[in-house]
Formats: C-alpha cells, structure tokens, sequence
C-alpha cells in the first residue's frame, strides 16, 4: 500500500501547484492496512485533514485507483504519534533517507513555497487549472479537430468572432482539457486579462452565498464587470434552477455586449437540457456549437503515446497498437487502461508485454459488456428493495423515484445505451431522462447518503458483484 500511495502522490504532484502539494499532500502518509481494497492515510494534524478532505479528497481517490487499477476505498486519520507519515515509510517525496516528510509547519524559510515566474495556472475566479491542460498536451483528431481549432483561435486572438464557443460532447472525450487550455493560453498571452474558470454547481453556491448574505450586488459586480473570459463547465446541471438561470442570462447579456470570450461545456445541447429558461437556451445558442466525438483509431493510438510519454510509461509499440484497438468508449478509458498495465507490472515486476496488456483491456472490455441495463435495474433494486416492476413504472413515490433516477444515472455512465434507449427501458421521456440523471448527478457533488449509495453500487458493478 505505500508503495501505492508513493505512485499516487507523484500523479497528483503533476496535477497541482508545488506550494499547495507540499503544503497538503506531502506530509500525508500511508498506515498499514489489513485490507487490500482500502488504503488507510495518516496526517500530522486536525487541520490538514479538514482541508484536504475539503479540497483533495476526489483528487486523492482517482490518482489512488489509478494506481492500483481497480476501485479502492481510503480513510484519512490524524497521526497521533506526532510524525504525520504512516512513521515516516510512505512519504513518496524520493529522499530514500526513510524519514518524516517536510510538514508545512517545520520546512525551512527557503523551500517553503517555490515562485515560478511567468507560471500562471489559477485563473482570478474559480477552480485551478491542471497543468497537463494545454494545446501541446491536446491530441487532436478527426473528431476533435473543429473543435480545437475553434478553441485555439478564440484564445489566441484579442478579438474573435465569434467570441463564444459551445463545447458538447459525452463525459471523458476532452471537453474540460480544450476549456481549460483556452484559460492557459490567454494567461500565458495576456496575463492582465481576468479569466474565470468555474462549474455552474460553484455559480449556483456562489449566489445563493452573495443572497443569504446581502452582498448580490458584489456578485453581479464581479461577472459582470470584472470578468473578461468567462469558462463555465456543466451548464446542463442548472436544469430547473430558475433563479440562477436568470441571473446568468443577465450576466452573459453583458458579458456578450462588451465583447467578452466566452466558453461552456456540457454532455447536452442548449435545446436539450430540460427546464432551462427560454432567455438562458437563446444566449447560450448565440454560441458557436462544436461536437467533440469518440476518437477513432488513429487518433487512440496517439493519445495512448502521448500520455504514456508524458508519464514516461514505456509502452511497446505493439502493446499501445492493440490497446487503442480494444479501448474505443472515449480517452479516459485509454487513460485508464494504460494506468491499470503500468500497475500491474509495476505489482508484478513484470515488463509491459501483450500477455500482461491482454489481461487488463480484456477485464475492462468484459466488464463493460457485462454491464447493461437490465442488471443496472436489477442490482440498483436489490439495493433498495424495490421490485423492477416498480423502477418502471409511472409511480411517484419517492422511495421508488430515487433509487429509479440512480439506475438511469448508472445506465448513462456504464452502458454505451443512448438516453432515447435509457429512456425506453425505464419507461420514461427525454427529458425526465435529463433529469433524473442530473438530479443524481448535483446530489453526488455534495458527497452525502446518496453518494455513498451510488458509490457502492457502483464497486459491485465493477466487481462483477450483480
């Protein structure tokens, strides 16, 4: 296991800046753990716990099941021993000298926090951008190429027409890699502009914040007349919000007079998404629409190389040849896939060969086949006791609407079922297709019950446990 946090730790250094990586994650350990499906983590105190479970622990969960190649729980504990590191075993920071890891609170004045000139990856508003997220880092394809270009030629000149740009494509295809290479470009060009990079779940919070609080005016201040480029991620999620919508309508209703650059993202088209104001659609269709499809063959290939190279994976030719002809849903599979061989060998301190490829893609290739709609219904209903008569049917109750919309959700994300399909299959229309899934999809970011839920469904279904 700490072998594993040691792997985990070097992909989430690549992902965030150097100063909040020794600051958070550096000083986080790995403890012993008698279970081999859950990585126990150990910090120096109450503190750093509290805001890397506010700020990492999504971050720290994927790097780990990256890792290990397969889905792993983790629990994140005080050391009260006093050394912050799992006793000074789990550090991953490269010394070999077996000690403790520099905590915030004990590094020298000097190495504290580095200052990278002319680096600039947290916009003024909103989320950090990853520093992996750039044009060169972006492998274009057939299916990405109008999209790109799109997206290039709106960051790199100070007027473009149009001057925004529609991202549409299914989850893991490259949307939130061009809207956030469109953030690294501009700041890498025009440092002075004011870049904003958030998810409409942080605008909606962000409102109602500025509302309970008597400061709404500051809010419009800030996107309406202080923001030059804005990038808003997950616009399908502000279905049925009827106050955000209009106040983001009247945002963009200046922010598109003034000629400011402007991107959103979403698996939906405008005229898709479902109880979205008429005002808000209109806006958001005065944008140039581009389709980022799944990437054929070719362009597979070359991310698989790509991102092999850049986390200095040696991958024989013939391997990433074969992978990117099995791996076809969309990058993040290939991503996942190369993660799970270098692994496994790693594991096995066996070399990358074809045998070894064969096993993992064979497994993820298996595993999706075997998942369908019909045992999504039927594993989601186990869970809850609710019969599959009762998941179709057109009751409303709500002990059988909720675990109906979490069985849509799982459809959408572990089938390759169209939502038309989806929506045959449990007996509903498009739109309330739309809807339960986003409904599900805005109760998972608060990371409650429901979450929890969701999330051991899902282990069973990759498991194989249906």
């Amino acid at each position: 296991m700490k072998t594993l946090w040691r792997k985990a730790k070097t992909a989430i250094k690549e992902q965030i800046p150097t100063n909040a990586y020794r600051l958070w994650i550096e000083p986080i350990g790995c403890l012993e753990s008698g279970d081999e499906n859950q990585v126990v983590l150990s910090c120096p105190n109450f503190f750093i716990k509290k805001r890397v479970t506010a700020n990492y622990e999504s971050l720290i969960r994927d790097a780990l099941n990256r890792a290990a190649g397969k889905m792993l729980g983790f629990d994140l504990k005080v050391d009260q021993s006093g050394n912050g590191n799992g006793n000074g075993n789990g550090n991953g920071n490269g010394s070999g000298n077996g000690g403790s890891a520099t905590s915030a609170s004990t590094a020298p004045a000097d190495e504290s926090q580095l200052f990278l000139p002319g680096i600039r990856v947290q916009p003024v508003n909103g989320r950090k951008f990853r520093r992996d997220y750039t044009f060169n880092d972006f492998v274009v394809g057939q299916n990405s190429d109008l999209a790109y270009r799109a997206a290039f030629s709106l960051a790199s000149k100070k007027t473009s027409e149009p001057n925004a740009l529609f991202l549409l494509s299914q989850s893991g295809m490259g949307k939130s890699h061009l809207s956030q290479a469109v953030g690294h470009k501009i700041l890498s060009t025009y440092p002075g502009e004011r870049v904003y990079y958030i998810s409409t779940e942080d605008f909606t919070n962000e409102m109602v914040h500025s509302l309970q609080n008597n400061t709404i005016e500051n809010f419009k201040r800030r996107y309406r007349e202080n923001c030059d480029v804005l990038l808003l991620e997950e616009v399908h999620l502000l279905s049925g919000r009827t106050r955000t919508q209009t106040e983001l309508a009247l945002t963009l209703d200046y922010l598109l007079e003034s000629g400011k650059k402007l991107i959103f993202s979403s698996c939906y088209s405008p005229s898709s998404i479902p109880k979205m104001s008429d005002h808000l659609v209109s806006r958001l269709s005065q944008s140039m629409v581009t389709v980022i499809e799944a990437p054929d063959y070719r362009t597979r290939l070359r991310i698989l190389k790509q991102k092999a190279a850049s986390r200095g994976i040696d991958i024989p030719p013939e391997v990433a040849e074969y992978m990117a002809g099995e791996l076809k849903d969309n990058v993040r599979q290939i991503e996942n896939g190369l993660v799970s061989v270098a692994s496994r060998s790693c594991l096995m301190g066996a070399s990358i060969d074809l045998k070894l490829a064969e096993d993992v893609v064979q497994n993820i290739v298996a595993q999706r086949k075997r998942i369908t709609t019909e045992t999504i219904t039927r594993l989601v209903g186990r869970e809850f006791g609710v019969s599959i008569k009762d998941m179709v049917s057109k009751s409303r109750k709500q002990a059988i609407v909720r675990p109906r919309q979490i069985a849509i959700f799982l459809a959408r994300r572990h089938t390759s079922r169209s939502l038309a399909e989806i929506g045959k299959r449990f007996n509903r229309m498009h739109g309330t297709v739309i809807h339960s899934i986003n409904s599900v999809e805005k109760e998972m970011k608060r990371k409650g019950d429901l979450y929890q839920q969701v999330r051991i469904i899902e282990k069973k279904l990759e498991s194989g446990q249906f």
